[in-house]
């Protein structure tokens, strides 16, 4: 996964725009979700930032290696004049002795014009690829919070499904107790059932719509969370796909997961530093030079004055640091102890990883068998029940058989339900463990 061109922006950015001023009909798919997402998640957006921010950081490191000009300017007025010593001898004097004597003008000026160059300078290098490194890192969390904004998204848009499907089955065992309800009116009234015969299914009726209550909130409340991810008004109307595309898979490829490639490039960025404190070792070389004018000035009589005289110089300097304490030995010696806890990490990282796809793979495999016997369970578990209502009203059934039934196809479509959030939940793990699962541009 890489950033988005800015083409590809200005789709999704127009297609978001449009989706957002829909009418409440519209319907959104679950690749909808994510492609609005992508504009509008500010998880992604700071993402985002953070891959520009160390972009400019690796510039900026590049840029030590660059010239740097610099004017400088500074005045001085002397109260006091600086004092030398002087060689008597100079003056006919003893030998050994010495006579203070002050040169120079109370008004001295400097300006000049500086320019440093880096030759080599083994840090810098360092910081380069240091910064490089940390680039790589950057791309990888942005695809790691894409990563989880996928699954959140998956995650919450098939929950908000399931919901439906739920309500779904309580509007159809609503029909059938409403119905059920009906019928022992009639046979209350020509005395051929009891008055708790009516309460029973009435007190069942009133449970379902209870139930279809709760699951409505909690359709609700997926919805909002769905929003919040999405970026959008938590206003918006919005309307998701009713139908659950349950597809059996068994193939998964093994790409490495994102939280090994981020382990293994930590130990990249660790080393890439114990190979900068090792070259801070080494001696540095620049270049530099100056050119400017200095200034004398006299504003005593009889002969006041002010003269500029030009300096100009140019010169290479070296740089070899010889003794600073053990500080770097102490830095060297801490950094392989990082390295040593990183290296553990990424095993234990792998490791884990390995661990949770084999018990992903499991779990999924119970969860296909689960759905699939399940289907078979409420396909009969609904013709028991038509078998027991028609049986019921022929006389040769009795109420409690058919709540007996109407409960285990209840059931049937609860284990039902169970085993698609099971499925859909492992599949997403597992897409994610085997590096699966994300935006693909």
């Amino acid at each position: 996964m890489k950033v988005l061109n800015i083409r590809k922006k200005l789709m999704i950015l127009v297609f978001a725009l449009t989706g957002i001023k829909a009418t409440n009909a519209q319907v959104w798919s679950l690749q909808q979700c994510i492609d609005t997402a992508q504009v509008y998640n500010k998880s992604l957006q700071i993402s985002r930032n953070n891959v520009a921010i160390g972009q400019q950081r690796k510039r900026e490191a590049k840029a030590n290696l660059m010239p740097k000009i610099s004017v400088n300017a500074d005045y001085k007025y002397f109260t006091d004049m600086p004092t030398q010593l002087m060689p008597a001898s100079i003056f006919g004097g003893p030998a050994g002795s010495f006579k203070e004597t002050q040169f120079g003008v109370p008004h001295n000026i400097n300006a000049n014009l500086q320019l440093t160059m880096p030759l080599y300078n083994p840090q810098v290098f360092g910081a380069i690829q240091t910064a490089r490194i940390a680039t790589t890192l950057s791309d990888l969390q942005l695809q790691k919070t894409e990563e989880q904004m996928y699954f959140d998204i998956s995650n919450l848009y098939y929950n908000g499904q399931l919901l439906l499907r739920q309500l779904s089955f309580i509007d159809s065992n609503i029909v059938n107790t409403s119905r059920l309800l009906r019928n022992m009116q009639l046979l209350k009234e020509q005395l051929m059932a009891k008055g708790t015969d009516v309460s029973k299914v009435q007190l069942q009726k009133e449970q379902l719509e209870t139930q279809k209550e709760l699951v409505s909130s909690k359709y609700e409340q997926v919805m909002t969370g769905l929003k919040f991810v999405l970026g959008i008004p938590l206003d918006q109307n919005m309307q998701i796909e009713q139908e659950i595309l349950y597809k059996k898979s068994n193939a998964y490829s093994s790409a490495p997961a994102i939280d090994i490639r981020l382990a293994n490039t930590q130990s990249k960025f660790l080393l890439n530093e114990l190979r900068t404190l090792k070259m801070s070792r080494f001696p540095s070389v620049s270049l530099f030079g100056t050119y400017g004018k200095t200034g004398f000035g006299y504003d005593k009589q009889p002969d006041d004055f002010l003269k500029f005289y030009p300096i100009g110089f140019a010169g290479i300097q070296l740089s070899y640091p010889l003794f600073n304490g053990t500080v770097t030995q102490r830095k060297i010696s801490q950094k392989k102890l990082e390295i040593k806890n990183s290296d553990l990490q990424v095993q234990l990282v792998t490791e884990q990883n390995a661990m949770q796809i084999n018990n992903a793979k499991r779990q999924l495999a119970v969860a296909q068998k689960s759905i699939e016997t399940t289907s078979s369970q409420i396909r009969l578990a609904q013709t028991v029940y038509g078998q027991i209502v028609l049986q019921q009203k022929q006389g040769v059934a009795s109420l409690t058989d058919v709540l007996l039934s109407d409960t285990a196809l209840r059931e049937a479509q609860q284990t039902y339900l169970s085993a698609v959030v099971d499925y859909f939940k492992t599949d997403l793990e597992l897409k994610k463990l085997t590096n699966q699962l994300g935006i693909k541009n």
